[in-house]
């Protein structure tokens, strides 16, 4: 008689059906992902897991467990000093990475980010990591180098494939299962460096307290999820935007109201060109800029920053206007 897999528990409780179906508890979920991150599961057996999940939809105390099972394989190692998490797994489809510059800025002026991600899982759509070689930057591929360039710049980003490269391979299952698995998710919630403070960007509002409450559970002291553009966390200025909050033991959410009347029109091309000239004041670009604007407005507030939402807007414009566009050393053109 062949013997159960030690897995299959964890699909049963799962798939029992539309009755018996529940969502595993953190220690299960934790079992679970270690499991996977281990390498002891048959890929029919993650390739279900994975679905189910998706169709029940995750539950905060499943992803606090998978990212206790991340973080007791993958840790740091090291106490790295950073100000802010900024996750980015969507990639843009019709506008530019307008966030990336928001964080070069606020790098700029001191503040220490460190932004990973991931590229290529969906087609057509423009990666954060594809951009930085536009201003002389590169991935790091080891924790040293995200102190070095920290130290160097107040700014590094890191792909999952370098800090928990099985995650990297679950995320590129995406064109292979057609739909994003939970793992997507996952990786927005893991905020490696422990950061007090951290960001990450929803397509779909329901999930945003999933996100929440995962946050809470994980001891992240300020988070902020937002439905921003493409499911970046990026503020479109012609539209509201949904903000939810963690802070302390406190959530809470109110809308960001919209920073110009008109719709913009979505862009046909994206020149990444445009980010670069948009850096270096050489072009202007409206949409651009108050995306810009309106997004470090709402990340001043995530990072403690105190004011009403104008006082914060003009807070913003002040860095902008001040930026040091020769902050990270020569730019390619």
């Amino acid at each position: 008689m062949i013997e159960e897999h030690k897995f299959a528990p964890f699909v049963r409780i799962l798939g029992k059906g539309k009755n018996g179906t529940r969502s595993l508890s953190r220690a299960e979920a934790e079992e679970a992902m270690g499991m996977i991150l281990d390498g002891q599961v048959r890929p029919e057996q993650l390739g279900a897991f994975l679905m189910l999940l998706r169709v029940k939809e995750e539950a905060p105390e499943e992803l606090a467990g998978f990212a206790d099972a991340v973080k007791s394989r993958y840790a740091v190692g090291r106490e790295i000093h950073v100000d802010l998490d900024w996750s980015t797994y969507a990639g843009k489809k019709r506008r530019h990475t307008w966030f990336l510059l928001v964080a070069f800025c606020l790098a700029s002026h001191g503040y220490r980010i460190f932004m990973h991600g991931s590229k290529g899982h969906t087609p057509g759509r423009i990666y954060v990591e594809d951009m930085l070689s536009l201003f002389s930057l590169t991935p790091c591929d080891s924790w040293a180098r995200v102190e070095t360039e920290l130290e160097r710049i107040n700014f590094a980003y890191m792909s999952v494939d370098s800090f928990c490269p099985p995650l990297g391979d679950i995320i590129q299952l995406r064109p292979v299962l057609g739909l994003r698995s939970p793992v997507h998710t996952l990786c927005r919630m893991l905020n490696p460096a422990q950061a007090p403070a951290s960001i990450d960007g929803v397509f779909h509002p329901p999930y945003g307290p999933m996100h929440q409450k995962a946050a809470q559970l994980l001891g992240i002291q300020r988070n902020l999820t937002m439905k921003g553009d493409g499911g970046e966390a990026e503020i479109r200025p012609d539209a509201e935007c949904l903000l939810q909050w963690v802070e302390g033991e406190v959530l809470n959410e109110y809308e960001w109201q919209r920073v110009v009347e008109k719709r913009f029109v979505k862009e046909e091309q994206l020149d990444p060109q445009v980010l670069v000239q948009v850096w270096r004041g050489e072009s202007t670009h409206e949409y651009g800029v108050q995306a810009i604007i309106s997004t470090m407005a709402v990340v001043l507030r995530l990072l403690g920053e105190e004011g009403d939402p104008k006082g914060l807007l003009n807070k913003a414009r002040q860095l902008w206007d001040r930026r040091n566009i020769d902050w990270c050393g020569s730019i390619s053109s």
